[in-house]
């Protein structure tokens, strides 16, 4: 990979257990969690008889680091080359949430392989060490007392470590990493050990493991949180423990399926970039390798008390609510490509709280909870009422987004028999968007960050979408009259928002009240890949040549307010075209974004396209967005 990742992936399980690394160099810094708070690992080499650092800046001082010959990122594999002493060491980060795989998505193991070879023609002893601190079971590091227990799982040496008091699932928030549960930090062919605070030279508590290094040796790092998502009232587990009760016998799954899963991912990474080559060019393809394990990295998998799969997000470092609609449905063409009934499971939980006596609105909800407690709505609670305010909500933005989610799901799966559960609550929809989308009032989109806003050109998009999305599911289910019928109200709308948002350039406007103002108009896409035609091709066609011309260095804004923009946004944009050479000259100053900015986080899907510096947000499933060129390129949803 030729981007310079601003954070390179290295564990990416879920929301809780995400380890990252916010440099070129492995060496350079400690290793963070997602929030960029430190989660420290720290790996050396020591060669006949020196020792050598390969990850992490704990005593740089006294311990050199190895030289880091190059890194590559893959979809599902993060590679480092580091030589010192006449040896050349290769490590490999493996996170295998292989997305067709809901087992893989959900087993809490992540893989860490080294490899050695003399590249001086000598004979050498080599010995690696790799030390956890207690940061990957606490949310501050000394908060608690830590409990570390030694003992072999399947043979393999394993160290055990969590927190004293261990109070499961007793909070929500955004900025906050996990305190119950325990992390396994497992080694083939090696031993283990634990370090108190006291005995550590920074206070913190340890577990090690280390091994010989013949050719390769295997560590796992495997956390089980216990119970995962507290889901209106009950608690629930990951969805891996369906299939392998214990942790334990996880982690010796892992480590016996190593090589073929190695196999796998690599078939999954070499496909995935040939295909986004093809599509869009290798700087889309490069976004993609970057932004997947991020994406399904940031939610967590588990059943319903009905044995139904949720897919529940973490809106990461936005107000950390869970199973956002308006977080999911950015997301969702990375799913619709490879997993389509992962749509669906982030949907569920919408369905739950939007039939619950708390939802007193006739539009779709924003959210049904704060990670991971999913108990219902908390954007736009009053907390001192208890009672969700209307001036926070987002009426056109989530009706729309649940139809578009829904159709596309059920185009996808090739049946409708999942919407038909929610049938009334889908057309209840339909009607708000009816009544309401042709102008719509003063209220938030998915960019709140923007402010409320009247008139929105885009939202009025959203709805006549979400009207067809409708027509689509009833021509699904075999009412081709109301396919017709619903076909025919978009495009009646479609002409009017026409006439009432061109520019005199032939560009459309941010609102329909705000001549010569520009917006990405996103939601639009819709029309491409199901193939519905409700919108003229010189619409799409005038937008992506306007975007072309108001491309600054590092992007095209998300509208004339301000100089910043969303990427998702661009991608679905830049997807309107025909030419694939607008659509590079669209997505080449993205990649340039990452490539260049100085805010060393995981991907930010908000950033100034001006200076590639951050405004906000971090590491949020929004980046499978990056996919939809690929879902249209592929062509999967033409009706």
């Amino acid at each position: 990979m030729r981007l310079r990742a601003p954070s390179v992936p290295l564990i990416t399980v879920d929301p809780y257990f995400s380890v990252w690394s916010p440099a070129d160099r492995l060496t350079d810094t400690a290793t963070r969690h997602w929030t960029n708070r430190p989660m420290q690992i720290d790996g050396t080499a020591t060669i006949d008889g020196v020792t050598y650092r390969f990850m992490g800046d704990k005593n740089a001082d006294t311990i050199p680091a190895m030289e880091q010959l190059s890194l590559d990122v893959e979809a599902l594999t993060t590679t480092y080359v580091f030589c010192a002493a006449g040896v050349e060491l290769t490590v490999l980060f493996t996170t295998p949430i292989i997305p067709t795989d809901y087992y893989l998505i959900s087993r809490p193991v992540s893989y860490m392989e080294v490899l050695s070879r003399a590249i001086d023609g000598e004979e050498h002893s080599v010995v690696v060490n790799v030390a956890v601190s207690e940061q990957i079971c606490l949310h501050e590091a000394g908060q608690d007392a830590v409990v570390t227990e030694m003992l072999e799982i399947g043979g393999l040496p394993t160290a055990k470590m969590g927190s004293a008091s261990q109070p499961v699932l007793h909070c929500s928030g955004d900025d906050r990493r996990i305190d119950w549960g325990y992390f396994y930090l497992t080694v083939a062919g090696g031993t283990v050990c634990s370090l108190s605070r006291e005995q550590s030279d920074d206070g913190m508590a340890y577990v090690t493991a280390t091994a010989p290094l013949d050719e390769s040796v295997l560590f796992t790092f495997a956390y089980d949180d216990i119970e995962s998502i507290q889901y209106f009232g009950k608690n629930l587990s990951a969805y891996w423990k369906s299939v392998t009760p214990t942790i334990e016998a996880a982690i010796a799954e892992a480590h016996a399926d190593y090589l073929p899963l190695m196999e796998k991912c690599k078939i999954f990474s070499d496909t995935l970039f040939a295909d986004a080559v093809r599509a869009g060019g290798e700087k889309y393809a490069e976004l993609l390798l970057l932004a997947l394990r991020q994406s399904i990295g940031a939610h967590k998998l588990v059943l319903d008390e009905n044995g139904e799969l949720l897919f529940i997000s973490k809106e990461n470092f936005s107000n950390g609510c869970a199973a956002t609609v308006d977080v999911s449905y950015p997301s969702i063409p990375l799913y619709l490509l490879y997993n389509p009934a992962l749509v669906q499971a982030m949907m569920r939980p919408i369905y739950r709280f939007a039939r619950s006596d708390a939802w007193k609105f006739d539009f779709a909800p924003h959210d049904a909870g704060q990670y991971p407690l999913v108990n219902g709505q908390v954007y736009a609670l009053n907390r001192q009422t208890g009672v969700l305010e209307y001036n926070g909500q987002m009426p056109v933005e989530e009706c729309g987004n649940m139809l578009m989610m829904e159709a596309s799901a059920a185009v996808a799966l090739g049946n409708a028999d999942f919407a038909k559960q929610n049938l009334d609550l889908l057309e209840q929809w339909v009607k708000y968007l009816i009544d309401n989308g042709d102008d719509p009032a003063n209220q938030l989109c998915t960019d709140d960050f923007a402010g409320h806003l009247s008139h929105n050109c885009n939202l009025t998009l959203k709805a006549i979408m979400g009207i067809a999305a409708l027509g689509i599911l009833y021509r699904l289910m075999g009412d081709e009259a109301a396919y017709e019928k619903h076909l025919a109200i978009a495009r009646e709308k479609a002409q009017s928002f026409i006439a009432r948002a061109r520019n005199t350039d032939g560009s459309y406007r941010l609102a329909f009240d705000r001549e010569d103002t520009f917006s990405l108009k996103y939601n639009l896409i819709w029309d491409k890949i199901f193939g519905t035609d409700i919108m003229p091709a010189y619409v799409s066609e005038a937008e992506v040549q306007n975007y072309i011309r108001k491309t600054n260095a590092y992007g095209v804004p998300l509208d004339s307010r301000r100089t910043y923009t969303k990427t998702d946004w661009i991608v679905w944009a830049a997807a309107l075209g025909k030419s694939r050479d607008d659509f590079e000259a669209l997505i080449a100053p993205v990649w340039y974004a990452y490539h260049c900015s100085p805010s060393r986080v995981p991907l930010s899907d908000w950033f100034d396209t001006v200076t590639s510096t951050q405004c906000g947000f971090q590491c949020r499933t929004v980046v499978g967005g990056f996919f939809m060129q690929l879902l249209a390129y592929k062509g999967y949803l033409k009706l």
